[in-house]
């Protein structure tokens, strides 16, 4: 089986998606603006000729089909509806499948009637649509998509790699000095992950546990105000602004942490973060957003909480660091929860067994 991925090579569920079939040992091809490299993987980089984005998009759809044409894949699997998945559509290949992430479906077709067409176009030319979610998977429909041709696959977690491991006091006394409870945030710093809330709350939480530290990973346009928002509010020396955290470092930095926290005002079924938090035994506290509430049961298995409220998520913070007990049978939970319905390597047998059937 001769599989092509159109997709953004920098992301992480893209490279863990190509590198699943290219560690099966199927033939596979990547075409993107962005480069990632990975054993035997067939990496195309769509080249850029000009600063208009009109003559690019049309360069680069020459480029795509010209590689088609080289590589003769059985099936072209395109990730993200709205830019990879126009791509996917205006190539007329079939077998097509399109996988929608979260903003493709749930934010960009109502910014304009024509983003909201070109949506349409490309799913409705998909032969097969994959989602992360139910709401992902509702939106689809509500563009007019035939639910029959609409799957959950999850992206899944490697529960191999994300799991429950001894606090790393030494890697948390180089962070912050000392050994400390720790709040982790790994959402990118942009507005629609709403960070500003966690920096808000900061300070009703110290008043309460002086102690605590707090990890704000990611990076994005935001940073910048989000730090100066923390001096301003005299807490700048209980963060660490990590940065993007590399995924190979992602397990030691949850699994050293007491709480995770996503403070999305939007997500595409449940943050894949959140699983990964979930995974190594966190006790988690989210927005009332997505599927969250799948999968996160209030009170039993972590906390959900009303956007932008920094009071109600200082309040389930406080209560988690001083209840280790629940933060460790919240963990224990979660831990089962992903080994059942989100594990990494079923997600992705149940993708190659429906390439199988969209080829015969």
């Amino acid at each position: 089986m001769k599989i092509c991925f159109f997709a953004d090579g920098k992301t992480i569920h893209t490279q863990r998606w190509v590198n699943y079939f290219v560690d099966k040992g199927y033939e596979v091809s990547l075409i993107s603006s962005t480069p990632y490299r990975y054993k035997s993987l067939k990496f195309y980089l769509l080249k850029s000729y000009t600063n208009n984005r009109y003559f690019n998009f049309l360069g680069y759809c020459l480029q795509i089909n010209k590689i088609i044409n080289k590589i003769k894949p059985d099936i072209i699997h395109s990730h993200y509806a709205t830019i990879y998945g126009f791509f996917g559509a205006l190539s007329n290949f079939h077998p097509l499948v399109v996988s929608v992430w979260g903003s493709d479906v749930l934010v960009e077709p109502k910014k304009s009637r024509i983003l909201k067409g070109l949506t349409q176009h490309a799913l409705k030319k998909a032969d097969l649509i994959t989602c992360d979610g139910e709401n992902t998977k509702n939106a689809t429909i509500e563009l007019g998509i035939n639910i029959e041709k609409i799957k959950i696959i999850y992206h899944g977690v490697d529960t191999k790699k994300f799991k429950a491991n001894k606090k790393d006091k030494k890697f948390i006394k180089n962070l912050f000095g000392g050994n400390f409870p720790i709040v982790i945030s790994i959402r990118t710093l942009r507005p629609i992950y709403n960070v500003e809330t966690l920096i808000r709350a900061i300070p009703l939480i110290l008043k309460k546990i002086p102690k605590v530290k707090f990890i704000i990973a990611g990076k994005g346009e935001q940073k910048k105000y989000l730090m100066n928002l923390a001096k301003s509010l005299c807490i700048f020396n209980a963060i660490r602004f990590t940065g993007a955290i590399p995924h190979n470092d992602l397990p030691k930095y949850l699994a050293s942490s007491d709480v995770y926290v996503s403070t999305s005002l939007s997500d595409g079924g449940i943050a894949v973060s959140t699983l990964e938090a979930m995974a190594c035994e966190l006790a988690p506290v989210v927005t009332d957003i997505g599927d969250n509430k799948k999968w996160i049961k209030d009170g039993e298995n972590g906390f959900i909480i009303p956007i932008k409220n920094p009071k109600k998520l200082a309040e389930k913070i406080i209560y988690l660091l001083e209840n280790k007990d629940i933060r460790k049978k919240f963990g224990e939970i979660n831990r089962k929860i992903i080994k059942e319905k989100q594990n990494y390597y079923k997600e992705m047998e149940k993708m190659e067994t429906l390439y199988k059937k969209l080829i015969r």
